[in-house]
């Protein structure tokens, strides 16, 4: 064997291509979901993956709102955020918030899913999430992301 078949490779920055992804959302569970689309976003669907280089897509979900939890989930998730004052402590639950503002679900679901880091919230850059089924981005020609069905 050569020494340079047991080379591991890695990709610069400039070497990686990023595309555009449209994932519907329409009736699928929130968690599957957000776990297909922190993949894509870091990039760990390609041959030449890097753990610290921003190999990932950019990714555009629509109809945030027709997004769904199983079972009792829906009542009992809460969502939780600190003001930052003495008492400041506010508790959301899951059906408020997909009603008052559903691009923030699809969001705290990714991003808690993407590293604490640099790269990380770099990262976060890359996630487009709109309620409804229309998006602004169709000049960078985006593709139909189908997600694997069970």
């Amino acid at each position: 064997m050569k020494p340079t078949d047991t080379i591991t490779r890695s990709v610069r920055a400039d070497q990686v291509e990023h595309r555009w992804w449209v994932v519907d959302a329409a009736g699928q569970t929130l968690g599957r979901l957000a776990s297909q689309i922190a993949r894509l976003i870091r990039g760990k669907h390609k041959p030449l993956f890097t753990p610290h280089v921003d190999c990932g897509d950019y990714v555009i979900v629509i109809n945030a709102e027709k997004v769904v939890l199983k079972g009792k989930r829906a009542e009992q998730k809460t969502y939780f955020h600190y003001t930052g004052y003495p008492g400041g402590a506010r508790f959301e639950s899951f059906k408020e918030l997909i009603r008052r503002n559903p691009v923030k679900v699809i969001e705290h679901a990714v991003y808690g899913m993407l590293p604490k880091n640099r790269l990380g919230r770099r990262l976060r850059l890359k996630l487009k999430v709109y309620a409804g089924p229309e998006h602004p981005h169709q000049a960078q020609k985006p593709e139909l992301y189908h997600l694997p069905t069970r």
